[in-house]
């Protein structure tokens, strides 16, 4: 095969689309170039940013959890995102030293094989989890007379099993199945190190994996409509500490969902396309293109999200937040210490704030 050549300021991509393959393995022609500056200087520095970030909060995230024994579903819930963000950040530098073209050539394989395969399922398993948690704080909060053993500590620990069970399932195929011998040239171009079944797969899980994520953002968008309501009828009757409480709340909730369309609701949006484009035929380098780019930086935001996964914590998890402050030596807020000491004698403020 003849090596391709590279236009000038340009690079060959090095993203996981099937250039010269339809799902069949049939040629489809010259391959697309893309920007050398976009793919290896500027997507690079931006994930070794996010790295950083990343496992400096998700870092000490699990150095406080370790400090907070799992008493309750949300605490259960939190630390096994803590351990996705840190596992999705570790794969940012491989991918970070393959762009770069700094390493070996081999590098891409490895990126191909299971750092990329990792990053999704780890992304997966957060945005699964925050659905869990979004329908364990609704029921406690909504209908807190039904609540049963399906929201005891043992359960959320099940569930999380199931998920991480589940998000294995669908991913380990992906590195099984790209099992085609690597050379120089097809190393960056993860499609054609896959067999068909592989190509295939390929595809379930992709749709697989963009059905969990719609099917969470309508849990979380009827979840936390339905405790805003219930919080604002609660307050309404009883008149007690109203305006701070719902205020309280809503931000909460804004938190919560803002974080979760930045990061996410974009890539999944731009995915259909972009799947589409790797596995048809029918979409020329011109087309591609853009949708290639658009993939690559809504994917940067949802890399980003192990930054941000810390950060609300603060907001959602007061024992988090105590335990954070008191190891740094800092000082509540008077309004945190009265939170503090009315968190079990309030269930209701308790389930949307702890």
């Amino acid at each position: 095969m003849a090596v391709l050549q590279k236009a000038p300021g340009q690079s060959v991509g090095t993203d996981s689309e099937p250039r010269m393959w339809n799902s069949n393995n049939i040629s489809l022609g010259n391959p697309c170039n893309y920007s050398a500056v976009i793919t290896r200087q500027a997507i690079p520095a931006i994930y070794g940013f996010i790295f950083i970030g990343g496992i400096l909060l998700n870092g000490v995230a699990a150095w406080v959890f370790l400090h907070i024994p799992s008493k309750t579903t949300f605490v259960v819930y939190l630390k096994n995102i803590v351990i996705a963000d840190l596992i999705m950040s570790l794969t940012f530098p491989v991918k970070i030293l393959a762009d770069t073209k700094i390493g070996p050539w081999q590098l891409n394989v490895i990126v191909c094989r299971f750092s990329a395969v990792l990053f999704y399922l780890n992304m997966y398993i957060s945005i699964t989890l925050f659905g869990l948690i979004s329908i364990d704080r609704c029921s406690k909060v909504v209908k807190p007379q039904y609540v049963t053993t399906i929201q005891s500590v043992r359960c959320s620990k099940v569930l999380c099993l199931l998920a991480w069970a589940l998000q294995i399932l669908v991913s380990l195929p992906n590195m099984i199945l790209t099992n085609k011998s690597p050379t120089k040239e097809t190393s960056g171009r993860c499609m054609k190190l896959k067999s068909d079944l592989g190509l295939q797969w390929h595809t379930v899980s992709n749709y697989i994996c963009l059905g969990i994520f719609w099917i969470v953002f309508a849990i979380l968008i009827v979840c936390y409509s339905s405790i805003a309501r219930k919080i604002y009828i609660s307050h309404k009757k009883f008149k007690r500490n109203s305006t701070a409480t719902r205020k309280k709340t809503n931000r909460n909730i804004f938190i919560i969902m803002l974080v979760f369309i930045i990061c996410f609701v974009p890539y999944h949006i731009g995915r259909i396309p972009y799947t589409l484009s790797q596995t048809s035929p029918k979409y020329s380098c011109q087309s591609k293109k853009p949708l290639f780019y658009m993939k690559e930086f809504s994917l940067i935001l949802s890399a980003a999200n192990v930054c941000l996964d810390p950060i609300i914590y603060v907001f959602l998890c007061q024992p988090f937040k105590e335990r954070l402050y008191q190891k740094l030596h800092l000082k509540l807020k008077a309004e945190d210490l009265e939170n503090s000491r009315s968190r079990r004698s309030n269930a209701v403020c308790e389930t949307v704030i702890s």
